[in-house]
């Protein structure tokens, strides 16, 4: 079925490339290699059951916690073009 002037399945194919996007990026964002001992931002201890839990990982909770929400305020690409997914 065609909306307006887009080709037939051009709404499904950018359905995909949002989730293929969001997938992407939440793979970049999983740590890698050998987990620290200290945080790498405010040097706390990263305790031994996080580090057991997460391998890779860089950050204590707190500065992760903080690295998310920041992530989170600058959301990405808006592809529906709706005036609704526009008001954020």
């Amino acid at each position: 079925m065609a909306v307006g002037w887009a080709r037939d399945g051009a709404v499904q194919e950018q359905i995909d490339a949002g989730i293929d996007d969001a997938v992407k990026q939440a793979r970049s964002r999983l740590p890698r290699g050998e987990s620290l001992t200290h945080c790498e931002l405010c040097e706390e201890e990263i305790p031994a059951a996080r580090r057991k839990a997460i391998p890779g990982v860089r950050l204590c909770v707190l500065c992760q916690s903080e690295l998310e929400k920041q992530q989170a305020d600058a959301t990405g690409i808006n592809r529906r073009g709706s005036k609704d997914s526009q008001l954020k």
